[in-house]
């Protein structure tokens, strides 16, 4: 199918009345920007005189984030410590209207936080914070009345998942199951992770990279024959409705029930700075449009141009709609 500049924009323009809800693991991301001009006498390491100090939400958040930009109203279901790193979560959080009566607190469980510290645009280390010990989300109170009336009024459920514990084998089928039975079918859409590839089964989209789909699949993704390979085995191996696999440089890759050659979108990066956070973005933008009933295809060209642009940028950093309009102005179809 054809399609053109008019239609993405007429997209765009209608996404302010999706209702979405996000469930999976939310972390700081911490930049701290200086300046190298000497190397440490105490060991072969650059000194890093600092600039400033920027706090972004991170994994899930970023997700929220770029829903969030996009004109969505967005709910989120997650979970953060009784500490300063958890408060600043919720000020981000609160700062761009987000839902947060099922973030939930617990004292035991420190907000996981990702340091990076950058240079002259480069990252110089990154230090993690985090503790990741076996919790099940599912059996804290409130949880399951949260999740029960979120289902209710959401238009898609994103499970944003980083393998840090909120999201395991009890929330997931009964988040798939509950999305299903509701009157409204509400899509299901999955950034996959690892550790619980055994659990998607039942979903409606799954939006794993490159790396996790060669894991998943068993299949080396070398081509576009065997990144259609993979696809079609993660296809059915989570009876999934659609997957979009990320390629990096060379795009994404669509395949549906109603498309079930496969789509390659090339990727419309111009430069590369940084990828954190791209995959973000590609799921947010995917399932806004997926959640207006609108083919495949023009979720899967919208998310591709917004890859694009976030990739350009240092950072975890949410798309704009001022942005994609912008980039679809300047497309050549």
């Amino acid at each position: 199918m054809t399609i053109t500049n008019e239609k993405l924009l007429e997209t765009l323009e209608r996404l302010t009345s999706v209702k979405a809800l996000v469930v999976g693991d939310l972390v700081l991301d911490r930049y701290i920007w200086g300046k190298v001009e000497r190397i440490s006498p105490e060991a072969p390491v650059p000194v890093v005189h600092v600039r400033r100090v920027e706090d972004r939400l991170g994994c899930a958040g970023n997700a929220v984030a770029n829903l969030s930009a996009l004109g969505a109203q967005v709910r989120l279901c997650s979970l953060v410590g009784d500490d300063e790193e958890g408060r600043i979560l919720q000020q981000l959080l609160a700062g761009i209207s987000v839902d947060t009566s099922g973030l939930f607190v617990n004292p035991q469980r420190p907000t996981i936080v990702k340091t990076r510290v950058i240079a002259h645009s480069q990252q110089v280390v990154r230090i993690d914070r985090e503790e990741v010990e076996p919790y099940s989300l599912w059996g804290r109170t409130g949880v399951k009345d949260f999740l029960a009336r979120s289902l209710e009024s959401c238009d898609v459920v994103v499970l944003s998942d980083y393998g840090k514990g909120i999201i395991d084998e009890k929330l997931l089928p009964k988040i798939a199951r509950g999305a299903v039975l509701n009157s409204k079918n509400i899509p299901v859409v999955v950034d996959p992770h690892p550790q619980n590839f055994a659990y998607y089964s039942g979903i409606t989209v799954a939006k794993p990279n490159r790396a996790e789909a060669e894991l998943a699949s068993g299949i080396k993704i070398t081509s576009r024959e065997t990144a259609l390979e993979a696809a079609r085995v993660l296809k059915k191996k989570w009876q999934a409705e659609v997957m979009l696999i990320t390629l990096g440089e060379d795009g994404l890759l669509l395949l549906s029930d109603s498309n079930a050659k496969g789509l390659f979108l090339p990727t419309q990066a111009r430069e590369v700075f940084d990828v954190s956070g791209a995959g973000d973005t590609v799921t947010a933008v995917f399932s806004a449009v997926l959640a207006l009933g609108v083919e495949h295809e023009i979720a899967g060209e919208l998310a591709n141009i917004a890859a694009g642009i976030v990739v350009s940028e240092v950072g975890t950093a949410p798309i704009t709609l001022d942005k994609l309009r912008d980039a679809i102005h300047v497309r050549k179809v």
